[in-house]
């Protein structure tokens, strides 16, 4: 589920290896990181060198001043002989059955709305019935699984070939991906980025704005359906597969998409 990976030529990294790594990516010398977390400069590079054994506090304390993802938090802690602070359990799990309940509930409740539950790296996890309108048509290879609705967005036979939705339409999701990419030193999400990225076209388009989000006119067997879009992220998760989990909703635009939307929904009982 888009789990980061630090991992340089040594294995494991220490916690001392750790901190520097992310002191770095966060671009702070140890002077700006000691002054940050209040601790003296010698101490740091004490735990950076592996010369002081810090304590369970003091890692939870650099990991959220450093700002870790919270599979790295576990990662940290690990390294120093700690137990980890949050869960990483498998989306299908028992333990994670009443959250996934709950979600479904919330997909079903989008009815005849198009919503869907993705991963980290924008894997399919589920979806609601109305949610297959945004793959029929496309090329059945884009099928295949795990369904990536990144991929299925701005492949030129995904959602482009279906509606208005062009690759650029989703610059501003891509670039922000990328910097969660860089932020958490996600190599598997900036994989598939570098692969998104070439469906892009050489230049965006610069044209003013004549509408307050991006909408795309989305090809049915009853006619076109306008759509924008909502993508949304659990609050406090406090589990590492939870804090990765998005939940996208496609919105009619005006009543008259609102209404094929529930005539499409009607079809399909």
């Amino acid at each position: 589920m888009g789990r980061v990976s630090v991992a340089t030529e040594q294995e494991p990294l220490s916690v001392g290896e750790l901190i520097r790594f992310w002191r770095t990516r966060r671009r702070l010398s140890q002077l700006e990181l000691a002054l940050d977390a209040k601790l003296s400069t010698k101490h740091l590079s004490f735990v950076e060198t592996g010369r002081s054994r810090p304590s369970r506090q003091l890692l939870i304390h650099l990991a959220q001043r450093l700002d870790l993802p919270i599979a790295e938090r576990n990662r940290l802690l690990l390294a120093g002989g700690f137990a980890p602070p949050y869960l990483e359990l498998p989306y299908d799990g028992e333990v994670m059955q009443p959250l996934r309940e709950s979600l479904r509930r919330l997909l079903d409740a989008h009815q005849p709305n198009p919503a869907l539950i993705v991963d980290g790296l924008w894997n399919l996890i589920e979806a609601n019935p109305a949610a297959s309108l945004l793959w029929e048509g496309v090329d059945p290879a884009l099928l295949e699984p795990p369904i990536n609705m990144l991929r299925l967005a701005v492949h030129p036979g995904g959602l482009p070939r279906i509606s208005s939705m062009t690759a650029a339409c989703n610059a501003p999701l891509i670039h922000q991906l990328r910097r969660k990419g860089r932020d958490n030193a996600d190599m598997a999400l900036g994989t598939l980025l570098d692969e998104i990225e070439s469906y892009l076209p050489p230049e965006l388009p610069d044209a003013p704005a004549t509408q307050p989000v991006v909408s795309l006119d989305l090809q049915t067997r009853l006619g076109d359906v306008r759509l924008f879009t909502i993508i949304a992220t659990l609050g406090a998760p406090l589990e590492v597969t939870a804090a990765n989990v998005a939940i996208e909703t496609f919105l009619p635009a005006d009543e008259e998409s609102e209404a094929r939307l529930r005539e499409l929904a009607e079809s399909q009982d």
